[in-house]
């Protein structure tokens, strides 16, 4: 079996999980204790990103297309600073869906029907006859599942908005306020050539950001939301008769006949 089903779609999960980095460049700077009706656009900024920053722990959901042929995905993961994760993720356009949990040192791994057949074309449907219903078990530091992890770790969402909060490309434009799910929310605008980034930031109690969304003339329409801040990781994982270990699949050369 080749590096294919643990390489290259792992970082592309990371992209996914990312997808809201443009719109990183929204928030910035030191937090303040205005009442956010009396704050500039800036300031509430300001506020939700040391908000985010501050998170121990969250929700991410993605959906969308980043535009320029790249492909639909969407992404549901319970993620935190300490790099467990639990949940999945939808490579769209029936590529395959993935069941991810990973928790200290393991991570599992779980592809489902679509995913064995477009993602290990050459011996998918063998290797998934002998999985079956179980999860693939691997070492995190795997370095066939280094995007995974990534895109597992609360930090790297957290350090990709803190390197970008000094970009300040556009004009921030701060609206009235909304709700987005029954919470009341402000959105913070920037339009940066054709793209046109939105952060929804919670009106009241901490001011987290809720929703990034991206939209542009290239095709780009994609939405990530943020909920259940500070809420633990589930530390459910699948249990031995429920796993198969990778390295089993992966010393084998070839799909067994």
């Amino acid at each position: 079996m080749t590096g294919s089903l643990l390489g290259t779609r792992p970082a592309a999960w990371a992209a996914a999980f990312l997808m809201g980095a443009g719109a990183a460049g929204a928030l910035g700077g030191v937090a303040h204790a205005e009442d956010i009706d009396h704050l500039t656009a800036q300031q509430v900024a300001d506020r939700s990103r040391d908000a985010l920053l501050g998170a121990e722990s969250l929700h991410v959901s993605s959906r969308g297309d980043l535009g320029k042929g790249t492909p639909s995905m969407s992404l549901d993961l319970a993620v935190d600073r300490h790099g467990n994760c639990n949940g999945s993720v939808d490579l769209g356009r029936s590529q395959g869906k993935v069941l991810i949990v990973k928790r200290g040192d393991d991570v599992w791994l779980k592809p489902d029907a679509d995913f064995w057949k477009n993602q290990v074309p050459n011996g998918g449907s063998a290797f998934a006859a002998i999985v079956g219903d179980r999860y693939l078990k691997a070492p995190a530091d795997s370095p066939r599942l280094r995007g995974l992890t990534k895109a597992c770790d609360l930090n790297t969402f957290q350090k990709l908005v803190s390197d970008n909060a000094n970009d300040d490309t556009g004009t921030l434009n701060k609206g009235p306020k909304t709700t987005i799910d029954g919470e009341s929310v402000v959105p913070l605008t920037r339009m940066r050539g054709d793209m046109t980034l939105t952060v929804d930031v919670a009106a009241t109690g901490k001011p987290y950001p809720l929703r990034l969304s991206l939209h542009g003339g290239d095709g780009t329409d994609a939405v990530v939301n943020l909920s259940d801040f500070d809420q633990p990781v589930p530390k459910n994982t699948p249990s031995p008769a429920d796993s198969y270990d990778v390295s089993a699949l992966l010393s084998r050369t070839s799909a067994p006949t």
